[in-house]
Parts: C-alpha cells; sequence; structure tokens
C-alpha cells in the first residue's frame, strides 16, 4: 500500500516517517512537520547504525537522514539502507558546509534535501515533492529538482 492509499483508511496516517539525527531538539521539530502533514514518525534513530537498523525493522515510506551523526556517518546509513532497498525514500538533513556530502548522499540514492535550520513550509514542499514523486510513474527516479 502506497503512502496516498494510507488516506482512504480511517486512522491511518498518510505516510510513516524515520527521523535520524542525533539532536532529540531536530528529530522533534521534524516530528511535527511530519505531524502537521498527516505523517506519523514510526521511529527515531540518534545513530547511523540506528538509522540501518529501524529502517530494516520498520520499512517507513520516507526517512529524514542527518549527514552528521556517531557511530555511522549519515551518507554511509543512505549507502546501507539503498544497498538492501534501491526504492527507499531518503530526504538529507545538512547544515552548511556538507554539500559534497550532499552530492555523495544523492549519488548514492537519497532523494533530495534540506538545510538546517529548516523553515516549516520548505520542509513541507520537500517531503510532499519526494512523497509525490514516489506515487508517480517515475518511482525510484533520482530528480533533486525543488
Amino acid at each position: 500500500m502506497g503512502p496516498t492509499d494510507a488516506r482512504t483508511e480511517p486512522g491511518r496516517p498518510a505516510f510513516r516517517v524515520l527521523v535520524a539525527d542525533d539532536s532529540e531538539f531536530a528529530r522533534r521539530n521534524a516530528g511535527k512537520v511530519v505531524a502537521a502533514m498527516g505523517g506519523e514518525v514510526v521511529g527515531e534513530a540518534a545513530t547511523g547504525r540506528q538509522a540501518v537498523d529501524r529502517y530494516r525493522a520498520l520499512r517507513p515510506d520516507l526517512v529524514l537522514m542527518d549527514i552528521t551523526m556517531p557511530e555511522m556517518p549519515g551518507v554511509d546509513a543512505v549507502e546501507a539502507i539503498m544497498r538492501e532497498d534501491p526504492t527507499a525514500r531518503i530526504v538529507m538533513v545538512t547544515s552548511m558546509g556538507h554539500q559534497d556530502v550532499v552530492r555523495r548522499a544523492l549519488g548514492l540514492g537519497a532523494r533530495h534535501f534540506l538545510m538546517k535550520p529548516f523553515q516549516f513550509d520548505e520542509a513541507v514542499r520537500i517531503i510532499r515533492f519526494v512523497m509525490e514523486e514516489a506515487q508517480g510513474p517515475a518511482a525510484g527516479g533520482t530528480d533533486h529538482a525543488g
């Protein structure tokens, strides 16, 4: 069942999200955006390794992945997740100064990125773009246009 199909079932979230960030504050902020869009945060991870493990267990519709995390950098977590599930939808979350790492993550299959601190409207726009992209005929594509 796709994320838009869930909207037709009362009580089901529009989409399920894993938020991976070593900052609890950042995870809470991301969760507010997801909830406002009708989605549900089904899991959180504070390290890259936890993100990979939780992705395996939860198979969320979307992952919001911080680039800089302990144990395993976000870009390495993206690589591990994409190796197991090439259809995974991952949005990188980064602060200034990580453009090269963002490019690498996008090359590995991440669908888009958000700059920290992200603005609510921008986060909604990017999440919506990635979720809608997955519903279209180009599902699995890597169009990073914003």
